[in-house]
């Protein structure tokens, strides 16, 4: 039998499950303030930026069923038809990109910001329902593995009530006091109120947004596009790396029945928080060492060049994009393209980047090295 709707935020654990949870908090804020070190003196972390934000949007777009591929990504860069996964994973990297920036200038997690993110994620040619890209459901939906409601897994909100769930949301991510919270518990539990630690509150939030399921299509990408910019919102990490998603997708099966089990009349909020909590702290490990080894080839590489000028930008801006072209490289440097290909083709011969040495036209320049470490 499905399971059906939500209880409104906050949501409460046991004391001694709450214990728990901070005690690891401790632990993934110890790797998160070395994390915001690293990158502080980091001689590439824009770059690092851009290519683990491209790694977040394929992570995420896979847990959703597509089969594209980091390398997939790469390989389509430069090209001018695109497949419509790919193009679904240039749109979720489109609406991150714009979630960052507002979140940057200041906006807040908001309805108005949900939705203006999810028109950007649901645009042309991506799969499921677009025509209603930014507009909450107006029907009821459900989750389950046919297209009969009868066999649902779980059956969310009804359309009428998304409005209050969504109010109830955005006041307890952005710590503001609202009439529909819960404010009694039972006896040994504690509440997770809008004073919770920002890891938690992103926990809760994150599931309660997928549970009210706002959308007909696209709630699980915007939901993890949330979770990047409420750490940003709650200044828990100074920089746009908090991607959760790969640790999501190797336990995705996992992730999908403890989201189901914080739903219905018993949620089950610790084993959820726990889960989330696990696989942040193998994210900001799995970044840590993949930032160390990055900035070594980078030092690597700028030894081996041992020269100023525009080769080192050019050095450094296949950290941007490992696959790159004698135009886009011209382009974005503002370099004349024989200045571009010159460059390139040093790096060639310094064993930095490869090329199919047998075309005169049209190369395609790849930094393996790079692609290697961020595996």
């Amino acid at each position: 039998m499905a399971i059906q709707g939500i209880q409104m935020l906050p949501p409460e654990v046991k004391m001694e499950d709450a214990l728990v949870l901070y005690k690891e908090i401790a632990e993934i804020k110890t790797l998160i303030g070395k994390l915001n070190s690293e990158l502080n003196h980091s001689i590439i972390n824009s770059q690092l930026i851009q290519i683990l934000s491209l790694q977040e949007s394929v992570q995420s777009t896979r847990i959703e069923g597509t089969q594209v591929t980091f390398a997939d990504m790469i390989e389509d860069a430069t090209k001018k038809r695109k497949s419509s996964e790919v193009v679904e994973v240039d749109n979720y990297l489109a609406a991150l990109k714009e979630g960052i920036e507002l979140t940057n200038q200041g906006y807040p997690i908001s309805t108005r910001l949900i939705k203006q993110l999810h028109e950007i994620l649901m645009g042309e040619n991506t799969r499921g329902t677009t025509i209603s890209a930014g507009e909450f459901r107006k029907i009821q939906n459900f989750i389950g593995p046919t297209d009969r409601i009868e066999d649902a897994v779980y059956i969310p909100i009804p359309a009428s009530d998304i409005s209050d769930y969504m109010s109830n949301l955005e006041n307890y991510v952005n710590g503001q006091e609202h009439y529909t919270f819960n404010t009694s518990n039972q006896e040994n539990h504690i509440l997770l109120d809008i004073d919770s630690d920002p890891l938690i509150k992103t926990a809760i939030m994150h599931a309660q947004f997928e549970s009210i399921h706002p959308f007909l299509d696209g709630n699980g990408r915007m939901g993890r596009i949330l979770i990047v910019l409420n750490t940003m919102s709650d200044n828990l990490i100074e920089y746009p790396v908090f991607f959760v998603s790969e640790e999501l997708e190797k336990e995705r099966l996992r992730y999908y029945n403890l989201l189901n089990g914080v739903r219905g009349n018993n949620p089950d909020w610790y084993a959820w928080i726990k889960f989330f909590l696990d696989a942040c702290k193998r994210m900001a490990t799995s970044i840590l060492n993949k930032l160390e080894s990055i900035e070594q080839l980078a030092r690597k590489g700028l030894r081996l060049i041992n020269s100023t000028g525009s080769i080192n930008k050019i050095w450094f801006y296949s950290f941007t994009k490992p696959s790159v072209s004698t135009r886009e490289v011209a382009d974005f440097l503002n370099i004349s393209p024989t200045t571009a290909r010159n460059g390139l083709n040093h790096l060639v011969d310094l064993k930095l980047l490869d090329t199919d040495k047998a075309k005169t036209k049209n190369k395609v320049y790849v930094n393996y090295d790079l692609l290697r470490l961020l595996g």
